[in-house]
This record gives structure tokens, sequence and C-alpha cells, in this order.
């Protein structure tokens, strides 16, 4: 503490904030490529695909400050006075981690994208997907723990919808992976994006309200 100023509430409640940038920041990114990248289809291919052929380092880009947003949130939820914090922190620093090695493991293209490009079959694909897998998993483990602590806290409303959202994360990513092929799993893919980066905000807002004010004279 400094001057009347809560020196530690201040920087948790700034880590907190970049887990409401961050899932805004790369789905509008990641529209803007998909919308004027040729040959790529929104309803038939993932948003991972962007990282390939030219342009591919737009994705990436998108892919690391992303990550780095999501890892300091989780910071930030480390930090923050909750039952169990630490447990959500850790798994949405492991989400976010996996979310900047996403982008140095880059997908296997499929037949018609990028233009030209023959599907196959390789090990950095195959390391992509483990990275898709524990971003999500992350996610979801971070939802269910944080789940569980507001359910102590008698907010049973908020409880219930971080279940929700974690459950839908997991479901709809493993369904999606399964069935990425058509556009249904295509689409499951996307829902479990946006639930992951919904939740991330509203947890983060949520926790951020539970921090002390920084200004000691407000409290």
């Amino acid at each position: 503490m400094s001057d009347g100023l809560d020196v530690r509430a201040a920087v948790t409640r700034s880590m907190l904030g970049w887990g409401v940038v961050a899932g805004p920041f790369y789905i509008v990114f990641g529209l803007i490529l998909a919308l004027t990248r040729g040959g790529f289809d929104l309803t038939r291919h993932s948003l991972s695909l962007l990282s390939l052929g030219e342009g591919g380092w737009l994705q990436i880009l998108n892919f690391a400050p992303t990550g780095i947003m999501v890892i300091v949130a989780g910071w930030g939820l480390l930090r923050a006075p909750t039952d169990r914090s630490r447990g959500t922190g850790i798994a949405v620093i492991i989400a976010g981690a996996a979310l900047v090695l996403a982008g140095v493991f880059r997908p296997d293209p499929v037949a018609d994208f990028p233009p030209g490009a023959e599907a196959t079959a390789t090990t950095g694909g195959i390391l992509h997907l483990v990275m898709g897998a524990a971003q999500f998993i992350g996610l979801t483990v971070a939802a269910l723990i944080l789940a569980c602590t507001f359910a102590r806290r008698g907010e049973r409303g908020r409880a219930a919808l971080s279940r929700i959202l974690g459950v839908v994360v997991v479901v709809a990513f493993l369904a999606g992976a399964a069935l990425s092929a058509s556009p249904f799993g295509v689409g499951l893919l996307w829902l479990a994006v946006v639930a992951g980066f919904a939740w991330l905000l509203v947890s983060c807002l949520w926790v951020y309200r539970i921090v002390p004010h920084p200004d000691l004279s407000r409290r």
C-alpha cells in the first residue's frame, strides 16, 4: 500500500481486465482475417486454418497476444482473494499457454484450404490439436472450480452459469473435433471458442468486483 493506494489490488484488477479483452480481440481479429482470406469458408474451415498459407502469420499473431492476455488474466485470478482461486488461476494460465503454443504448432491443411494444398497428417498438426484440447479443458476445469467458489459464497446463479459454460466448452470442442469435416462440427468448434471466452470475460468481471477497491478511502 502507498499513499492511500492498495497497489496489489490495483495490479490484480488490471490483470483481470485482460480477461475481458482477450475474447473479443481474438474473435474480431479472426473474423476479419476469415472474411478477407481467399478460399476460406467460415462454414467449413476452423479458424486455426488461417495460420496456414500466405498471410498465415496474421493468425499466429492472433494466437500469441490472445494467449498472453489469457495468461495475465489467470495470474490475476491467482492473486484475487477468492476461495480456491489458485486452482482457477492455474487452469486459466495453462489454457493461455496452450493458446500461444497452438500458434507455434500449425494445424494440418485440409483438401481445399489453403487453396491448392493437399490434406496431410503431421506431428505439428497433432500437437496443434493437443494444444487446443489443453486450452478448452483448462477453461472447463477453471469454470468448474470457480463454480464451487461461487456456490460456497451463496451465489447460485453465477455458480450455475459457470458450470454450464464449462460443460458447453468441453462438449462442443470434443464433438466439434470429431465432426470437424462437416459444417456442424465447425459450428461446434465456434461454440466452444465463444463459450470459453464468454466464461473468461464474465468470470473476470465477477472476480474484479470481489477484489477490494485500490483506493483505500473508498473501502
